[in-house]
């Protein structure tokens, strides 16, 4: 009989909790690019609720996958990035792009 999979015991499973949510894995991608502020987020994530932005980047925070950036301006600006272990997501994140492309046909088509 095999393994409980569960996120106490389990590398995989531990790992699908923080990207299974819906919109981690595309904050993760998009903050790949280097730090964004909240609405360059919210715009790049088309359909996100600012409720659920807000969520997801405070539970990507606590699992210290994203760090944030207060900086006392008026008026206030507030940018978000990746820490060294959410940088350490982005070759997961390169292979699902990569799956997507070849086996979703995500855009054009591609031929395998």
């Amino acid at each position: 009989m095999g393994k409980i999979h569960n996120s106490s015991c389990c590398s995989v499973a531990a790992c699908a909790e923080i990207l299974g949510a819906k919109w981690t894995a595309v904050l993760v991608h998009d903050l790949s690019e280097g730090p964004r502020r909240f609405t360059e987020l919210e715009h790049s994530c088309s359909g996100i609720s600012p409720r659920t932005l807000s969520e997801r980047l405070r539970a990507l925070e606590h699992e210290d996958i994203v760090a944030r950036r207060s900086y006392p301006e008026s008026p206030p600006r507030v940018e978000y990035e990746l820490t060294e272990k959410g940088e350490a997501l982005l070759p997961i994140i390169e292979e699902m792009r990569r799956f997507g492309h070849i086996w979703l046909e995500v855009g054009e088509p591609v031929s395998v």
